[in-house]
């Protein structure tokens, strides 16, 4: 019994003398015993590796010249104007450059009262949703036993917000200049609203209402002399037009 203590004893003696002397040694690897960077083990250094010392200057700054990339911009496309615009096509309606040419038709009878019109339209979209157009319109308005041609010729500008990729709502202004048969020509402010429905590959379907206001100078009989008053003529026009984007 007292062998098997002696030798127990010395047995745990040997292990920790071996315990305590590969704690003073360095790190080694256990395949090759070479000597190993010990924060290779954490992951923030390079096995078998010791990096350089620092010589006190600093790395010479650098640069590679990276070209800043392209930006969005409010300009026109080259030439003002964009070819092949609607589908199959790069650029849709309501975009800068897009010219849409085509006209417009409307009438409206009641008891008494008819009106028929024809309006010749160009247009030309100077930014993203926003389109100047020249309006050309030809009225013939009768009231009893009473009928006039109204002539008018309108700078609209008008602006047009998308639903979605065929679909359009507008709000424009026109103004400019207006003759009316048997009283003259005068100032003529047509506001408008209306839709653009996308038809076809290119073709625009766009149904209106314009309330046109059309002030003439006109001389009046008063007694000794004429004097010259201001007549305000109205007229509602109900609109369907077609035009194809270019």
């Amino acid at each position: 019994m007292r062998t098997i203590s002696k030798t127990i004893f010395s047995s745990l003696l040997l292990m920790a003398a071996s315990t305590i002397a590969s704690a003073q040694d360095p790190v080694s690897s256990p395949e090759a015993g070479t000597p190993v960077d010990a924060d290779a083990d954490a992951g923030t250094g390079t096995p078998a590796k010791v990096a350089a010392p620092n010589d006190g200057d600093l790395p010479k700054p650098q640069s590679d010249n990276d070209v800043q990339p392209e930006v969005a911009t409010p300009g026109m496309p080259a030439g003002g104007i964009v070819s092949q615009a609607g589908v199959g096509g790069v650029v849709g309606y309501g975009r800068a450059g897009v010219l849409e040419l085509g006209g417009s038709a409307g009438f409206t009878f009641a008891s008494d009262y008819r009106n028929v019109n024809v309006s010749p339209t160009i247009g030309w979209f100077v930014a993203d949703n926003l389109e100047l157009s020249a309006i050309l319109s030809i009225s013939n308005i009768k009231a009893g036993d009473s009928s006039s041609t109204l002539w008018s010729a309108l700078l609209e500008p008008s602006y047009h917000i998308p639903f979605n990729r065929s679909a359009f709502g507008f709000l424009g202004l026109g103004a400019g200049a207006s003759h009316v048969s048997g009283l003259g020509t005068g100032f003529a402010v047509a506001p408008r609203v209306g839709a653009n429905f996308m038809i076809g590959r290119s073709g625009v379907l766009t149904p209106s209402i314009s309330y046109q206001y059309t002030t003439i100078n006109t001389d009046m009989d008063a007694g000794a002399g004429a004097v010259t008053v201001v007549a305000l003529t109205s007229a509602v026009q109900f609109n369907l037009g077609y035009t194809a984007m270019w």
